[in-house]
């Protein structure tokens, strides 16, 4: 999923498992979660706006974003490479 930023080993082999991402949009820097089919956190990164559509090429997974005005161009871009995306609106 991190195509062109070079992940540690244990980054790249935590990659393999995650199955949902959550991705908390912002202007400049979005925060990423990965977990596992277990729930267990495996990535936590902080991911510069240009790299988001070219660290999330593999693998394919449920994203979560929360709904914002730029989330739907967000998931817009991440539906094309082929992942399943879901606009979450913020608890009150």
């Amino acid at each position: 999923m991190w195509g062109l930023i070079r992940l540690a080993r244990s980054e790249e082999l935590a990659m393999q498992t995650v199955t949902t991402i959550g991705l908390d949009i912002a202007k400049s820097v979005f925060q990423v979660y990965g977990i596992d089919a277990a729930s267990q956190v495996v990535i936590r990164r902080h991911l510069k706006r240009r790299y988001v559509l070219a660290s999330s090429a593999k693998p394919l997974c449920l994203i979560g974003i929360e709904a914002c005005a730029s989330s739907h161009h967000w998931s817009r871009e991440l539906q094309t490479l082929g992942h399943t995306v879901r606009l979450c609106r913020r608890p009150t």
